[in-house]
Order: C-alpha cells, then structure tokens, then sequence
C-alpha cells in the first residue's frame, strides 16, 4: 500500500494518496471490523467498490497513525465523520487511487478522478455557459476536470445535500496549470462564500482537488 503523496496543508490539516494494489484479504487484515461494517461490506460486489472502501478506511488509520479501531460513519447527508474524534474527514477514490484529508479544526473536502475523454460529453451538466467559455476550460480536458474535482470537493467540504454543481458553484478564471490553485463562488443557503481549491495533475493520469476552509 504504497503513499504516492503526502502533504501536510497546514499544521492541522493533512492529505495522503494512495495505489491501492492490495487485495480484499491483505486490506482486510489491516483494519478491525465491527459487525455493522461487515453487514455493509457484505453487500458489496467483490471489486473495486469493496476495494475502495477497505483502502479509504485503511489509509486514514494510517494517517491517525494507530493500530486501534477508527470508527467511521456516515450521517445522514452520506458525509463521513469520525465519533471518536472531533475532526473534520473527507474520503475519495477512483479506479487505482484513495484519497483522504483530515482537518483538525476546519471544513474539508478532496476528489479523485482518472482522465477520461468522455468528460467533454457531460460538461454542460456541471458547468455553465460562463465557466464553458474561460479558454483554460472550454474543451480542455485537464481543465474540464480540475473544474469537476473543484465542484466536488466544495459539495463534500459542505457536506450537506441540495448543492447544484452548475447553479451554485461557480468558478471564476484561473491559470490553468499541472499544479495550482482557483477561486469558486458558492451560492449556500446561508449566504455566498468564496473558496480556493488547490489541484493536481498526478503521474498516471489522474486528477487531485482539495479544499480547506
């Protein structure tokens, strides 16, 4: 279970990614199970989704730097947290990779997604005609998917259901590059706010966004 990227954002805020190349049996092993994770593992298909939930889960006792069970949940808006702790999680996978920031004492949110050509299909869905027409985002696909893990990001550092990717969050210009950062205006109910979203293109192909607030 090789950390292909460890940051530390701030000194209450940590990220890790990882290739996941173990097996269930191997990502099994590494975690303590209670009897409500076994009755939810159970009903997932053997492959990558059971794969994705051992490893998230698997990482972020490794991030907490333990050997002891690490409840984790989800409450009724599908947002994880931690009963044991009093800290701010955020989980992401896609294919190969797992994702998962920790902020000890403000909001987080992360995503991970592998670059697919077929994002240009779906643009329209999460971006409007404003964010279509920035040159860095148009038909760009590094661009159309440092937008989308943007966009996902802020409605997991939310972490309430009701936010509209295209209606309610809106990115504004930014130099597209490798690695950098953008500001997103965000309509919430209880007001707007800005955020920056720091992203990254990884080595195999895949897409980093992260926000901490």
């Amino acid at each position: 279970m090789p950390v292909v990227f460890n940051k530390n954002i701030d000194e209450d805020t940590i990220l890790a990614v990882w290739k996941i190349e173990e097996s269930e049996e191997q990502l099994r092993s590494g975690l303590q199970l209670k009897q409500h994770e076994l009755d939810f593992i159970s009903s997932l298909n053997n492959g990558k989704r059971l794969l994705h939930w051992l490893s998230t889960r698997v990482l972020l006792r490794t991030m907490l730097n333990t050997a002891e069970y690490i409840d984790c949940r989800m409450d009724d808006h599908g947002k994880p947290y931690l009963p044991d702790f009093n800290y701010h999680i955020s989980l992401s996978h896609s294919y190969d990779y797992a994702a998962v920031i920790i902020g000890k004492t403000k909001k987080v949110g992360v995503d991970i997604e592998l670059i697919k050509h077929k994002i240009r299909s779906i643009r329209h869905k999460f971006l409007s005609d404003v964010e279509l027409a920035q040159k860095q985002i148009g038909d760009n696909i590094n661009g159309l998917y440092v937008c989308w893990c943007a966009k996902e990001a802020i409605y997991k550092w939310n972490g309430r259901r009701g936010l509209e990717f295209k209606q309610d969050i809106h990115i504004k210009p930014f130099r597209l590059k490798n690695e950098g950062k953008l500001n997103a205006l965000v309509d919430l109910p209880e007001g707007s706010a800005e955020l920056t979203v720091h992203y990254l293109k990884m080595g195999d192909g895949y897409m980093l966004g992260y926000v901490v607030a």
